[in-house]
């Protein structure tokens, strides 16, 4: 039960910071074990990570060091709960995307994911597969159709994204200088927050040049977080 979060914010302010600052930090009801983030700087994907809950972690971070030389804030964020080691803590990135995830991509062992992917595999952490099928320009939500995923992407050509799909809640909260994405309603509500939006079951939210778009991924997937049942 990890927390991701992830945000564009043109040109920030103080409150925007502030706020994003204690989103982060409540996400770590999510996650103690392990904090990272991971933004865009002058085209170039950079990540900090450190075994620590996000309130310790944050300590040591000057937001304002993280925004890109056009004033923006393009930027992924990581509350890990850890059930095994501290080894490859999220985000995980290449040169031109970082990923935060929170779910499961494959019961597999790691030795035989080559039976499920054609990926070259650094990791033992299973959302490296989520990484190279964006890395590759597949449809993450496409390709691990029986996955579970709730995630946001950076690219280091200043494209924000997120998404998930029935197994896994993502929440976000529209500015009116951009968004703020986080895995829950508490989270926002526990930073100050009180209207906050579902993100849609299968629905990609990108975010390029400032504006949100939102694409549709056709799978015959119940949605386990929102959706309403007859008993």
């Amino acid at each position: 039960m990890c927390g991701v979060v992830g945000a564009f914010l043109r040109n920030p302010n103080a409150e925007d910071m502030m706020l994003l600052k204690r989103v982060i930090s409540e996400s770590r009801i999510r996650g103690l074990h392990a904090t990272g983030v991971s933004f865009v700087r002058k085209n170039t994907i950079f990540t900090i990570k450190a075994p620590l809950p996000a309130d310790e972690f944050l300590a040591g971070i000057d937001m304002y060091s993280m925004l890109n030389e056009d004033g923006n804030l393009y930027m992924v964020a990581h509350c890990r709960y850890s059930t095994s080691d501290l080894e490859f803590n999220q985000p995980l990135f290449t040169d031109k995307v970082a990923i935060v995830h929170n779910g499961v991509i494959t019961q597999e062992l790691p030795e035989n994911w080559s039976k499920i992917s054609t990926y070259a595999t650094e990791t033992r952490n299973d959302s490296e597969l989520l990484l190279k099928t964006v890395e590759n320009g597949e449809n993450p939500l496409e390709r691990w159709p029986d996955a579970s995923i709730s995630a946001c992407e950076v690219h280091s050509d200043k494209i924000f994204r997120f998404y998930r799909n029935g197994k896994r809640p993502l929440t976000q909260y529209r500015t009116e200088n951009g968004v703020i994405v986080a895995s829950t309603h508490d989270i926002f509500n526990r930073a100050g927050v009180e209207k906050t939006i579902d993100c849609g079951m299968n629905i990609v939210y990108t975010v390029s040049d400032g504006e949100i778009t939102e694409t549709t991924v056709n799978t015959n997937n119940k949605d386990l977080q929102y959706g309403k049942y007859e008993i």
